[in-house]
C-alpha cells in the first residue's frame, strides 16, 4: 500500500522552511539602514502579507495541478517546458541548496557562539556539513523516518521560539524603551530604497510558504489538504515573526545588533545573560535543524519531477522501495555543501531571495494566463479575493525585485547567468530527448 505524508508533516515542512535562518539573522542587516522601530515592524508586516497572498494563489495551482514538482510543474504546464526547466533548475542550485548552506553555516554559527571558548570559522563550516549529511541520510531512507523526524522538530522549534518571548518579556534586566507605533520621518524611511533592499531579507525569512506544492503528490488528497494547509502555515510563521523581531528589539540595543548575524544569540545575552545566552544560543541552533530538514525533503521533489520528464537525467527520477527519490536528495546536498565551504552567508542570502522571488512571481502570474487560456479546468479551490490577492503579492514582489536590479546590479547579473545556465541544459536535454 502506498504510504503517504499526513497534512501534519506538509505543515510541518511549511514552518520548517520559513523559520529558519532569516528571522535570526536579517535584522542584523536591516537595522545598518533602518533604525525605525515602526519601520522594521512593518518590514516583516509587508512581507507577511506578500507571503500570504502569495500562500492563498498556490493554493489555487497546487489544488489545479496536483503533481509534485512546485513551481517546475506549474511554469512548464502553464507557460513553456523550457519556463518550468529553468525553475527547476533554480530551486536546484539556488532555490533549496542555497539556503541549507546558509541554515546550516548559521546553524554552525550558532553551535560555536553557545559553547565556551573560540573556534577557528572551519569549525562552524565542518558543523554545517556534518548536520547536512546527517538529514540527508534521514530523509533518504522512507517516509516513515522522514516525516517522524520533520514534525518532531518543527514542535520543538515553535515551543521553543515561544518559550524564548515569553522568557523576554519576563527576564529581560533593561528593556529597551521601544514603540511599535510611527514616528516622525518614519513614512519615508517606509518609501525608501533602503526600505525596499531590506525586504529582501524579509523574502528570504519568508521563503517556504510554498513548501508544500513541492509534495503535493505525495498527499493523499491534496485538493482538498493543501490550501489549508499553506494558508495557516503561512499566517502562523506571520504570527511569529512579528513576535520575534518585537523580542529582539525589546531585549537589546540597535547599535549591537548592527550588522551582526547572531541576533538570536545577542537578543538572548539581553535576556539571560552571558551565561544563560549560550544556552540559549545552543537551543536556538536547535532550531535550525528542522529548517535543514524541510529543505532537504521538498527541494528534491522538483530534481525528481524534472528527471522523470527527461531522459537525460533520468537518474534524478530514480526512487526507492517507498517512493523516495534519494538520488536527487543526495544530488542536491551535494550542492549545498559546495556552498557551504565556498560561499558567505550574506551573499546568499540575497541572491538567494531575488531567484525565489523571481520564481514565485511568475508562478502567481500564471494563475491569471491559467484562468484565461482554461477557464474550464477543475478549480477544487479559488484564490479567495481574486484579482486583488495575487495582484498585491506581484506589486509588492516587483518593487523588490526592482530595488535589488537597482542597488545590487552584481546579484542580479548573477542570476540571469544561473537562468542562461538553465537554457543550455534544457537545449541539450530536450534534443537527447528527441533523440
Amino acid at each position: 500500500m502506498k504510504s503517504f505524508y499526513s497534512p501534519h508533516t506538509a505543515t510541518a515542512v511549511i514552518v520548517a522552511n520559513m523559520v529558519g535562518t532569516g528571522v535570526f539573522t536579517s535584522l542584523g542587516f536591516q537595522l545598518v539602514d533602518i533604525q525605525s522601530v515602526f519601520a522594521i515592524m512593518m518590514l516583516w508586516i509587508v512581507g507577511g502579507i506578500a507571503s500570504l497572498c502569495g500562500a492563498a494563489t498556490y493554493a489555487e495551482l497546487g489544488a489545479a495541478l496536483p503533481r509534485s514538482g512546485g513551481e517546475y510543474n506549474f511554469l512548464g504546464r502553464i507557460y513553456h517546458p523550457m519556463a518550468g526547466f529553468i525553475s527547476g533548475w533554480v530551486s536546484a542550485v539556488i532555490g533549496f541548496a542555497a539556503p541549507i548552506a546558509a541554515v546550516s553555516l548559521a546553524f554552525g554559527t550558532y553551535s560555536t557562539a553557545a559553547l565556551p571558548g573560540d573556534y577557528a570559522p572551519w569549525i562552524a563550516k565542518a558543523l554545517a556539513c556534518a548536520l547536512v549529511i546527517l538529514v540527508t541520510l534521514v530523509h533518504g531512507r522512507n517516509r516513515q523516518a522522514s516525516g517522524g523526524f520533520q514534525y518532531g522538530f518543527t514542535a520543538i522549534k515553535v515551543i521553543l521560539i515561544l518559550a524564548f518571548c515569553l522568557s523576554a518579556f519576563i527576564f529581560t534586566s533593561n528593556p529597551q524603551p521601544i514603540s511599535p507605533l510611527p514616528q516622525a520621518g518614519d513614512w519615508d524611511i517606509i518609501t525608501s530604497a533602503a526600505f525596499g533592499v531590506s525586504l529582501i531579507y524579509v523574502a528570504y525569512a519568508y521563503t517556504g510558504w510554498n513548501a508544500a506544492v513541492y509534495i503535493s503528490g505525495e498527499l493523499e488528497n491534496p485538493q482538498r489538504d493543501l490550501p489549508r494547509i499553506l494558508i495557516f502555515g503561512t499566517g502562523l510563521v506571520m504570527a511569529l515573526y512579528v513576535l520575534l523581531n518585537y523580542v529582539f528589539l525589546y531585549a537589546a540595543p540597535m547599535e549591537a545588533m548592527e550588522g551582526q548575524v547572531e541576533i538570536g544569540y545577542i537578543a538572548a545575552k539581553g535576556i539571560f545573560g552571558e551565561t544563560g545566552a549560550r544556552i540559549a544560543g545552543g537551543m536556538l541552533s536547535l532550531l535550525l535543524i528542522s529548517t535543514v530538514s524541510a529543505m532537504t525533503l521538498a527541494g528534491p521533489r522538483a530534481l525528481q519531477a524534472i528527471g522523470e520528464d527527461f531522459k537525460a537525467l533520468k537518474f534524478l527520477g530514480k526512487v526507492n522501495k517507498d517512493g523516495i527519490p534519494r538520488n536527487a536528495i543526495y544530488f542536491q546536498s551535494a550542492i549545498a555543501l559546495i556552498y557551504i565551504v565556498t560561499s558567505s552567508f550574506k551573499a546568499i542570502v540575497v541572491f538567494a531571495g531575488a531567484m525565489l522571488a523571481l520564481n514565485s512571481f511568475l508562478a502567481i502570474l500564471g494563475v491569471f494566463v491559467l484562468r484565461y487560456r482554461e477557464p474550464d479546468l477543475p478549480r477544487p479551490y479559488k484564490t479567495w479575493g481574486y484579482p486583488v490577492v495575487p495582484l498585491v503579492y506581484l506589486a509588492i514582489t516587483a518593487f523588490m525585485l526592482a530595488f535589488v536590479v537597482i542597488n545590487e546590479p552584481d546579484k542580479a547579473l548573477g542570476g540571469l547567468g544561473i537562468i542562461l545556465m538553465g537554457v543550455v541544459f534544457y537545449v541539450v536535454s530536450a534534443r537527447l530527448n528527441r533523440s
